[in-house]
């Protein structure tokens, strides 16, 4: 006799295991246990009502025909039992554990739009499931996922509009997101903006859309922040956008300025020969992982003397913002990892290119927005507090830090 341990995929759809089976037929037993319990108790409300005859008025009447419930292992057969009433009364059993018209769980309703968001398109949504919960998944169509997405605009629309003058906000971090969708112009671009609040949490203000990061775009979204109660933030950062920093200076002109290092570094190479850029990466990181300003200072000064000479541009580029480069130092250096640099946008938002190149083009505008929003809100569950965030207290009363360090002026001292 043959044996192997080769197994035939041929017939996927067929394929059965004898846990999931089991589990299934579990389920449907509980379930009718659960149900028959519901009925005695809504029919324990009827046992004082009488027929002439001295019999009970509402009785069990059999079953409804069985209908499938979609649920985490598959599809589960329900019967639910109905009742009769004898003295004319109309009488309606409800279940609530299985309510009328119900056809999946809420666990799999919730599973829906994590799917869309993650890659599967409304399309294939019903395919994707039938391999999940077996050939016998219905009612997943991509209408249930286009009346999930019209949930997910009333959300976004709710947010935007909401009221944030609950709590300060220290910090910002501010960039443009390209999903490569086209407008009727030019290619959308999403303007979003991260805050963190005096206790360290880190939240979306804002996820608009606008055209190439322009001034009036960012101008329109940093005046509905102040006009939503938000205050004036202690730092901004971000790249070197024009657009946004020239808002920034319209509406919020008292905010620090902090150039995102990250990608100022990119720029500054982008000017160099690739040969070159390996060294001149390593002197850039010398600056910014200066352990004071005036190391900094000096390790900026030797870049520009050597790099000056032969690549004037590359050296042009990194002085222009010499002074927002050099702002993160004025606080506190456990805020140093995560205010040097935009990556909180950038890290939060990885997935949009991946999402928006499986929708190809069926996304709308808006459609972009209500997505970017829902992989928003699943990236904020995920964030942890800000390191440091006891300082935020310290930057919001306006205590001086010195490379880092909190410093004491001499009336403190005498005092």
């Amino acid at each position: 006799m043959e044996t192997t341990n080769i197994v035939d995929f041929a017939r996927r759809d067929g394929m059965t295991d004898a846990l999931t089976e089991l589990l299934k037929t579990g389920a449907q037993q509980l379930i009718a246990t659960a149900v028959g319990a519901e009925l005695v108790s809504y029919l324990a409300q009827f046992t004082g009502l009488r027929t002439d005859a001295g019999h009970a008025a509402v009785v069990r009447n059999g079953h409804h025909p069985a209908r499938p419930f979609q649920t985490g292992i598959g599809p589960v057969s329900v019967r639910i039992p109905k009742v009769r009433s004898k003295d004319g009364t109309p009488v309606t059993f409800r279940s609530a554990l299985v309510p009328p018209y119900v056809r999946r769980t809420k666990t799999l309703e919730a599973a829906l739009p994590w799917l869309y968001l993650k890659g599967i398109s409304s399309g294939e949504m019903a395919p994707a499931l039938k391999v999940l919960l077996g050939p016998d998944a219905k009612g997943l169509s991509a209408n249930t996922v286009s009346r999930l997405k019209r949930d997910w605009a009333n959300e976004y629309e709710a947010w935007k509009d909401a009221e944030l003058d609950d709590e300060p906000i220290v910090y910002i971090w501010a960039d443009g997101v390209h999903s490569g969708l086209r407008g009727e112009d030019d290619k959308l671009c999403a303007l979003v903006i991260v805050g963190v609040t005096a206790r360290g949490k880190k939240r979306f203000l804002a996820i608009e859309d606008g055209v190439r990061e322009s001034t009036q775009s960012w101008r329109e979204v940093l005046l509905s922040l102040k006009s939503r109660g938000m205050n004036a933030p202690k730092l901004a950062i971000g790249d070197g956008a024009m657009g946004f920093w020239a808002a920034m200076d319209e509406v919020y002109p008292t905010a620090r300025q902090q150039r995102c290092w990250q990608h100022k570094t990119m720029n500054v190479l982008n000017c160099l020969p690739k040969l070159s850029q390996p060294k001149a990466k390593a002197a850039i990181h010398n600056i910014w992982q200066a352990e004071t300003k005036d190391d900094a200072e000096k390790a900026f000064d030797l870049f520009i003397k050597i790099y000056e000479p032969k690549y004037p541009k590359a050296a042009l580029c990194l002085q222009k913002d010499r002074e927002e480069l050099m702002a993160f130092f004025d606080f506190p250096a456990q805020h140093w990892q995560s205010i040097r640099t935009s990556n909180p946008i950038e890290s939060a938002f990885a997935t949009i290119q991946h999402r928006t190149k499986r929708s190809k083009g069926c996304l709308s505008r808006d459609g972009m927005l209500h997505m970017m929003f829902k992989l928003g809100q699943c990236a904020e569950q995920n964030w942890r507090k800000l390191r440091g965030f006891d300082y935020l207290a310290k930057v919001i009363t306006g205590v001086k830090f010195k490379d880092g360090i909190e410093t004491t002026n001499h009336s403190q001292i005498a005092a």
